[in-house]
């Protein structure tokens, strides 16, 4: 029993001496973790600043000027008389027209208007000579009805002449010209095919390319938006709008875009409203029916710039960011966005001017970390020019 009871007595002591043991090595651990140095972190200073507020919104490219080809009069198709490779200036032929009946039609006009010359010149003649002979040889009555024959030969030759105008606008018809200028579809008839005049089937299409137009669409409630913070003061809008172009394939397009217009009535289906711009189309690069997307700058607001590296978006939808505290610890800030300019992210609250945000060595940080601000610079790629973990390598 005595055996038993040393044994016992035994363990319970090596029991002891581990607890023991175990929670020296976690107070030198602490101990450790407390005596460690700050971790180098870059860091960027926030100031409040005119940030440009800028609206990227999804458009598609629509022809400038664009006309549907029909010929006005009736006629076989002789020729096709423009290259599709090539520009085409206001007025340039595209089509010929068979025009044997219409420049018989120009023709007979023609006599009918000097047969009608005719008339009205003999007329005229015999009212003068009626009319100095009235009261001897030629009574009032026959003097009256000279005159009469006077005027009705004179509107017969006004309307011979006018027949004779519209068979010539007819014969000048037979040769389709183009009213704009800008690029023609290859032709969609052939020489020897009968076209109607006004008929609802189009022989081209021309388009101007250059300029080209962009609509873009906004929702009524970003719109609304917006004018409330117009009229609080805090978006202060640009005397001219301006947009810049981003293609199908991420390349941006050089040209600025000017205002056209703003869009009158929201879409019933996607509760948007439409803003048009114009911009040049050197080269003809952007195409109608292009789908784009368009960055417009509508005013400016005082923020602050975050840079997009420094944050990462939570389960709630709030972007959070870590700057770096009083004490000289971690702190983790929650934050709205009310845009982006520049890899960066545009807020207006949340932070002070002089925060240093946190923009390196994010993998491992966590709240309440103690470190060791190294301001550092962030370039047009959103990249850190100088790492501050590089720096603490070098050192």
């Amino acid at each position: 029993m005595f055996g038993t009871v040393c044994k016992e007595t035994g363990c319970v002591r090596l029991w002891v001496a581990a607890v023991v043991s175990f929670g020296l090595m976690a107070h030198d651990a602490v101990f450790a973790q407390t005596d460690a140095p700050p971790m180098d972190v870059g860091t960027v200073t926030l100031t409040k600043q005119e940030v440009p507020r800028i609206l990227s919104l999804p458009g598609r490219a629509i022809a400038y000027r664009q006309v549907s080809i029909r010929p006005r009069v009736s006629g076989v198709v002789e020729k096709i008389l423009y290259d599709p490779t090539k520009e085409i200036a206001v007025g340039d032929p595209l089509f010929k027209l068979d025009d044997d009946s219409y420049a018989a039609s120009v023709a007979e006009a023609e006599a009918q208007v000097a047969t009608a010359q005719a008339n009205a010149t003999a007329s005229k003649a015999s009212y003068e000579r009626s009319k100095s002979l009235e009261g001897t040889a030629t009574s009032k009555a026959q003097v009256e009805k000279a005159q009469a024959t006077m005027a009705t030969d004179a509107a017969t030759l006004k309307s011979a002449k006018a027949s004779l105008d519209f068979a010539r606008t007819q014969l000048s018809w037979t040769t389709v010209k183009s009213p704009i200028k800008g690029r023609a579809d290859v032709a969609s008839v052939s020489v020897g095919d009968l076209v109607v005049g006004s008929q609802s089937d189009a022989m081209t299409i021309v388009t101007t390319l250059d300029p080209i137009e962009v609509v873009m669409q906004e929702s009524s409630t970003v719109m609304l938006k917006l004018r409330a913070e117009v009229e609080a003061g805090t978006l202060k809008i640009t005397e001219r709008l301006k947009a810049k172009l981003t293609l199908e394939n991420g390349e941006a397009f050089a040209s600025e875009g000017s205002f056209v217009a703003a869009g009158t009535t929201v879409t019933t289906t996607t509760g948007t409203s439409s803003l048009r711009f114009r911009f040049e189309n050197p080269g003809n690069k952007i195409l109608p029916g292009m789908f784009l997307r368009g960055d417009i700058q509508i005013g400016t607001v005082d923020a602050f710039l975050v840079p997009q590296r420094a944050a990462k978006r939570s389960n709630t939808g709030l972007l959070t960011a870590f700057i770096v505290d009083k004490d000289g610890t971690s702190k983790q800030v929650q934050f709205t966005e009310k845009g982006v300019y520049e890899n960066n992210w545009v807020v207006e609250t949340e932070f002070e001017p002089g925060d240093k945000v946190i923009v390196d060595g994010l993998v491992t940080m966590r709240p309440g970390v103690k470190v060791n601000p190294v301001p550092v610079t962030i370039n047009a790629d959103g990249l850190v020019q100088d790492d501050a973990s590089k720096t603490k390598t070098e050192k």
